[in-house]
């Protein structure tokens, strides 16, 4: 039946999402940096901006802008270099981290230096200038949905991305703000700190070079 169908594929969608958003990537690394060097209510607010990224990313990819721009290799090229250029700039900004002040308790820092709002733009722009999720989405979605998908259907799906993406960068906030285990990583603060900028620096250069407008590369 129809509804059996839309079960099956919702299941299918998820269980996609899930195994693309518990791989290693930009968003994890913010999320990690974030949460673990800053505070769980930092990481709550990055992951707020990486679901409000993939919001826009699911809209324009059901509205059929998708395929525009994973064929537009001006399109492409902007939203990549620019992607890269702000994963780059965190990550330097990273390296030169000297870790927590000395009066962070064992608890996390007594006050954050990154406000609500700029935790939440981190999560969003690292997500949002992401040219790779352009081609997931539209890749993955255009198993699920054709012209006569049922609105509401397509909004069920979208908002399973969404939902998804918090609730897996909330728990993974939570996990890291943990006391236990930010007193192991607490004297290594400064090191973690310049771990996730070498990575976010490495992402960033990948990114650049990410060749072209083949979904196969």
């Amino acid at each position: 039946t129809m509804i059996d169908g839309f079960i099956t594929n919702w299941i299918l969608l998820a269980g996609i999402f899930l195994l693309a958003l518990a791989s290693p990537g930009h968003d994890l690394v913010m999320a990690v940096r974030n949460a673990m060097l800053h505070s769980r209510r930092a990481g709550l607010w990055t992951a707020a901006g990486f679901a409000l990224g993939v919001g826009i990313h699911v809209t324009y990819t059901l509205a059929g802008l998708a395929t525009v721009i994973a064929h537009s290799v001006v399109l492409f090229n902007l939203i990549k270099y620019a992607g890269a250029a702000y994963l780059i700039y965190v990550g330097i900004k990273s390296l030169r981290s000297s870790g927590f002040t000395s009066d962070v308790s064992v608890h996390g820092p007594q006050t954050t230096s990154l406000s609500d709002m700029q935790a939440l733009r981190a999560g969003f722009l690292t997500n949002l200038l992401n040219p790779k999720a352009t081609i997931f989405f539209m890749a993955v979605f255009s198993q699920f949905i054709t012209e006569s998908t049922p609105l509401i259907v397509q909004i069920l799906y979208a908002g399973t991305c969404i939902a998804m993406t918090f609730l897996w960068f909330s728990c993974v906030a939570f996990f890291l703000t943990q006391s236990r285990i930010r007193i192991m990583f607490l004297s290594a603060s400064q090191w973690i700190d310049r771990l996730c900028g070498g990575f976010l620096v490495a992402l960033g250069i990948k990114l650049a070079l990410t060749k072209g407008v083949s979904l196969t590369s």
